[in-house]
């Protein structure tokens, strides 16, 4: 799942989808944004502009077979 963290609680979505991988999103500027998903447990956090360059690997990431 990925999400804008400026648009959803961190929090709700964390406990409504404990099982899937959860990669959040916010402005630079929106830090209180970022640790707040950072804590409720996303998988990955990053800044809006790491987005386009990243997607694909992060993607990869989160969705890699566990051994």
């Amino acid at each position: 799942m990925i999400c804008d963290i400026a648009r959803i609680e961190p929090e709700d979505v964390a406990d409504a989808y404990p099982d899937i991988p959860i990669l959040g999103y916010a402005n630079h500027t929106d830090t209180a944004g970022l640790r707040r998903a950072h804590t409720a447990g996303f998988d990955q956090v990053i800044v809006k502009a790491s987005l386009d360059e990243r997607a694909k690997e992060l993607i990869d990431e989160l969705t890699a077979p566990v051994d």
